[in-house]
């Protein structure tokens, strides 16, 4: 009777150091290219995280763990430094590896030897230029540039991570102003994979709000911190925006797909959020002028009604030397008459007193006429000048009730409200107040006081 044959049998740890040692030398050093995710830095100064290849429908068609050692962490950073790029999630990155199994853990592992700085930038570029593309063909590019920006931006729509330096340097600025500003704020994050779904969403909800314009803002980084904002997803959510878009993200050089297609660009947070004071200060500005050229147009018929009457006044002086010269004329020539025409002296007399008295009453009508001309010339100048004052009291009364709708006492009436301490300054941070502190605040009808007893 023959005996039975046994095939080869490994044990486990056995089976893992065959496999460890096959995959070491098929794979001693091979290039291999995916996206960087949840990398993290170990307490013993390694670099974990995992190379994927993005699927169809938001799945993945392939994920190896990877590592950098500490000994190696510090040259692979300075190479993607140089770049402009950091090892972080999103990543588009080519690294020379060696592929290890771990017999214990029963794992399979990256080991990253070497990385290639260039890839990464050259995907980003080829992914931005086939975005702008798709825009551009579609219609997008400039549809959110074609909205008009309200005049007084006062109700602001905010998208950022919230707590992020971008949120407090943007609020920190409005508040500043003194200008009773709104803001409805959406926390999306603003890096990584999360960004590509969260930011439209935000811009979605804001802009079914009654808001002026929103403002998409994060602070500064890396080419790769800022490559969501590449994306189509994002793009196309900032030019289907219903509302005008500003951004503010934080790059000093490159501008961002979002940036294009935005309504308006500025490059941080902060500038964002100094264009809209700005634009409010413009509004004012141009508001006080118009109130100035209202106040000389109402003085104006006054000061030449003055200049008429004054002129009018030098005719009267200047008639009155004259009748005297001629009533000295007409003096003389009757003595002259009497002297060389005795006989005919009382027909003289007759005569010349008939002549003197219509001079007499020529010039006094006269005198009336040019006496009553600056009165009618007055009469006529104070009717144009009331018609011309009841023209500028409308324009003012209008301008007054666009003062009315975007002051103070009109937020009040929204159910704002306006807090200060008990010296008086206003209250804009919590940690001003403390325990005991005494508080006054101002309601659209009366104020209320109240007492801090912990924050």
């Amino acid at each position: 009777m023959a005996l039975p044959r046994f095939e080869t049998t490994y044990s486990v740890a056995e089976l893992g150091r065959e496999i460890k040692a096959l995959l070491g030398a098929a794979f001693e050093s091979v290039w291999v290219a995916g996206e960087v995710q949840r990398a993290k830095l170990s307490s013993a100064g390694h670099l974990y995280f995992e190379l994927i290849e993005p699927g169809e429908k938001a799945g993945l068609a392939g994920r190896l763990d990877a590592v950098v050692w500490k000994g190696e962490l510090g040259r692979v950073r300075r190479a993607l430094t140089a770049t402009g790029q950091e090892l972080a999630d999103g990543l588009l990155l080519r690294c020379r590896v060696t592929v290890d199994f771990y017999p214990p853990g029963g794992r399979l592992q990256l080991q990253v030897r070497e990385v290639d700085p260039v890839f990464g930038l050259g995907e980003l570029e080829r992914r931005r230029r086939e975005t702008i593309a798709a825009l551009e063909a579609s219609g997008l590019a400039t549809r959110n540039r074609a909205l008009p920006f309200p005049p007084l931006p006062l109700a602001i729509g905010l998208v950022t991570s919230a707590g992020s330096a971008a949120y407090h340097d943007f609020l920190a600025t409005l508040a500043e102003s003194g200008y009773a500003f709104r803001v409805a704020f959406a926390h999306a994050a603003v890096q990584g994979r999360e960004a590509e779904r969260e930011v439209p969403a935000a811009l979605a909800r804001l802009g079914e709000l009654p808001l002026d314009c929103i403002a998409l803002v994060r602070g500064g980084g890396s080419r790769t911190d800022l490559a969501a904002f590449d994306s189509q997803a994002i793009a196309e959510a900032v030019a289907r925006a219903p509302l005008p878009v500003l951004t503010g993200l934080g790059h000093e050089i490159d501008q961002s797909v979002a940036d294009l297609v935005a309504h308006t660009a500025a490059k941080t947070p902060t500038k964002a959020a100094e264009l809209l004071v700005e634009r409010l200060r413009g509004a004012e500005a141009a508001l006080e002028q118009l109130r100035d050229q209202l106040a000389r147009g109402a003085t104006a018929p006054f000061v030449r009604a003055r200049t008429v009457l004054d002129r009018a006044g030098r005719t009267v002086a200047a008639v009155r030397p004259r009748l005297e010269r001629d009533a000295a004329r007409l003096i003389t020539a009757q003595k002259g008459l009497a002297r060389a025409v005795p006989g005919r002296l009382a027909t003289a007399r007759s005569t010349l007193t008939a002549k003197g008295g219509r001079l007499e009453r020529a010039a006094a009508r006269r005198l009336e006429r040019a006496a009553q001309a600056p009165r009618l010339l007055a009469h006529r100048l104070a009717d144009r000048a009331a018609a011309r004052l009841a023209l500028v009291a409308a324009r003012l009364e209008g301008h007054q009730r666009l003062l009315a709708e975007i002051g103070p006492e009109r937020v009040l009436a929204r159910g704002f409200s306006i807090t200060r301490l008990a010296d008086g300054r206003l209250l804009r941070d919590a940690a001003e107040a403390a325990a005991g502190s005494r508080l006054v605040t101002r309601l659209a009808r009366g104020s209320v006081t109240s007492s801090v007893e912990e924050r």
